[in-house]
């Protein structure tokens, strides 16, 4: 898959605001220093498109940006939503914020009717965390399908975060049967870039016909 365009639609505070549910929609979401934000621009090849900044929790609402994309070169423009949320975790903000922030993350991952998948990611640099843990369970509690994309990769050794890829998966497996896709990448090496937009494709390829505008 080659993409051809990526532009910014909108910011909702809640689900009900969000772009009609028309096409593919994918959403990121993590903690609030994962580097979420550079992974988006490495993944359009658009570099400002989501904010980047120093200050964890900028992003306090649901931003839609609208891609289009080949799946070959001689394939239709397929459009699709890529989603950046609000990350969870350290973020200062008063706790009336953080609840209303959940509220709003749970009402829109719960009700989102064309989204296909949530990309959760964790820092490769740390060891399982469980703020990450609990989120991804709760992710099956409410059946929402997802893959876990550890990011930072370039900053320690590989040996070091084929372990916490490794444990991180291992404190899944007590709780799940199976376990969703993994990713390890890097922003600055573009790690994962291609393993990525190819899963993206083959998603869109499944789920595009399956996704009528709403009446």
């Amino acid at each position: 898959m080659v993409i051809h365009k990526a532009s910014y639609i909108i910011s909702s505070p809640d689900a009900a605001s969000c772009p009609k549910p028309d096409r593919p929609e994918y959403a990121f979401i993590g903690r609030s220093n994962v580097g979420k934000s550079s992974l988006i621009n490495m993944l359009t090849g658009v570099r400002n498109l989501a904010k980047t900044s120093s200050t964890p929790g900028k992003t306090q609402l649901i931003n839609h940006f609208n891609i289009e994309s080949r799946s070959g070169e001689k394939s239709p423009l397929l459009n699709w939503f890529l989603v950046d949320l609000p990350g969870y975790g350290f973020a200062k903000v008063s706790a009336s914020k953080r609840k209303q922030w959940e509220k709003m993350i749970e009402g829109y991952l719960r009700t989102r009717e064309n989204l296909v998948n949530i990309f959760v990611l964790v820092d490769a640099r740390h060891k399982p965390q469980q703020l990450d843990l609990d989120f991804v369970n709760k992710l099956g509690e409410w059946q929402v399908p997802f893959a876990v994309v550890f990011t930072k990769a370039d900053k320690e050794t590989q040996k070091l975060v084929s372990s916490h890829v490794k444990a991180f998966t291992d404190a899944m497996q007590l709780r799940w049967e199976a376990l969703p896709p993994v990713f390890v990448t890097s922003a600055e090496k573009f790690t994962g870039k291609a393993a990525l937009i190819r899963f993206i494709d083959e998603l869109n390829q499944v789920s595009k016909d399956n996704i009528k505008a709403p009446q």
